[in-house]
């Protein structure tokens, strides 16, 4: 695992226990995969000028605990006990908030792309792992905690693939 500390990141409200994993896809430039914008975006050095789409992104801060790279390199960029700005305005279970009790985990991808086979290994193993650590966890996708604004990580992931990995 490589593990980079992403700027956008804190401390998650006192007591908050982690109880989800939000399962999320992201490419950048969208359904380009494998150069350096994910690490930028995270690591709050994304050029707006280095690509048309990039301009909307100024100023954003986002990050997520983990990114799973196609060929299932994992990147930590927050400490999972922290909080990291994956989800937005979100709720799970009648909860507001989800990334203060969540881990986010991005798959380089794009709704409309099957995931690699080494995604869906590097994931089960974090999820695992997570679980280990945390105790059970729910699994969610974006478009889940927050629906009708995200859409990922969209119709190509195998959730009953993933859910048997974990069991």
């Amino acid at each position: 695992m490589i593990k980079r500390a992403s700027p956008h990141q804190d401390d998650r409200p006192a007591g908050e226990k982690v109880t989800l994993v939000v399962i999320h896809n992201i490419s950048l430039p969208p359904g380009e995969f494998g150069g350096p914008h994910i690490d930028d975006l995270f690591m709050g050095t994304l050029h707006p000028g280095a690509h048309p789409y990039f301009a909307g992104l100024a100023g954003v801060r986002v990050s997520a605990h983990y990114l799973i790279r196609r060929d299932g390199t994992l990147i930590q960029y927050v400490e999972p006990e922290k909080r990291a700005w994956h989800a937005g305005a979100s709720s799970w279970k009648g909860r507001e908030r989800c990334n203060d009790f969540s881990i986010g985990i991005e798959l380089e991808g794009a709704d409309d792309v099957p995931f690699a086979e080494p995604q869906y290994e590097a994931l089960a193993n974090v999820a695992k792992d997570l679980q280990q650590r945390f105790g059970p966890l729910d699994f969610a996708g974006h478009s889940e905690v927050a629906p009708g604004r995200k859409t990922d990580p969209g119709p190509w992931f195998d959730w009953a693939r993933f859910r048997a990995s974990v069991t």
